[in-house]
């Protein structure tokens, strides 16, 4: 298997035959996976999933009973993935999984260099969102002296071995921050491309509501960002 990616399910049941659909269209002849978390979701994510995947032979799923943060769904996937290639991407349908293909073709492209990490570059964002995510790259980039932005887009594709050698990685959402550090840390090849960021089609952000919401991902990405930079990770 040369690539897995991971998508975290938490209350996703309208999306998953929009996601698995797209993934179906996209996915040609390529060599790849998707693992879907069902990250303890509470609605009927789980009977979605029991129904659905025996359509999709490129897909298998992943239970969390309960849900302990988006990184942690992620980290579960990533543990049970059988790719040598792995990362993830959301199941919102922000994210357009065809997005995934276009990594795997980057990879492809790159002969599947080990020290390669390609990520996504959103575009089509509110003002207001661009705003919030320039200043939230330019704290990271000076606080932590590696050039960092848009940390949050998706998706994100690395090797295997760079997520063995991953040590305490955070339970929340955080962990998009920790992976595109340690690629800098680890001085990898970061390959970004754009990727459309549309309105999200069906249910809500489980953070992203309002002001008050962003004051506490600030907040919570501050205290994460102080950790990093006291730990000294080699």
């Amino acid at each position: 298997m040369k690539l897995s990616v991971i998508v975290p399910c938490y209350n996703e049941e309208e999306n998953l035959p929009l996601i698995l659909d797209a993934f179906q269209k996209s996915i040609k002849a390529e060599d790849m996976e998707v693992v879907l978390v069902d990250n303890g979701s509470t609605d009927g994510t789980a009977q979605a999933l029991k129904i659905l995947l025996p359509r999709y032979g490129f897909a298998r799923t992943v239970r969390v009973p309960v849900n302990q943060g988006y990184g942690y769904g992620i980290l579960q996937g990533l543990k049970a993935a059988e790719g040598d290639f792995v990362g993830w991407t959301h199941a919102d349908m922000q994210t357009d999984p065809a997005d995934v293909v276009k990594a795997y073709h980057i990879l492809e492209e790159k002969d599947w260099d080990k020290n390669v990490f390609v990520k996504g570059n959103r575009k089509g964002r509110s003002a207001f969102d661009q705003f919030f995510t320039s200043g939230m790259s330019l704290f990271e980039t000076v606080y932590l002296h590696k050039r960092l932005y848009d940390v949050n887009a998706q998706p994100n594709i690395f090797s295997r071995e760079f997520f063995a050698a991953w040590e305490n990685p955070p339970y929340d959402f955080a962990l998009d921050l920790y992976a595109l550090y340690m690629a800098r840390l680890k001085e990898l090849d970061v390959v970004r491309f754009d990727v459309v960021f549309p309105p999200r089609l069906h249910g809500s952000s489980h953070w992203n509501t309002g002001l008050k919401a962003k004051w506490k991902f600030i907040k919570r990405t501050i205290s994460f960002s102080t950790k990093l930079k006291r730990a000294g990770i080699k």
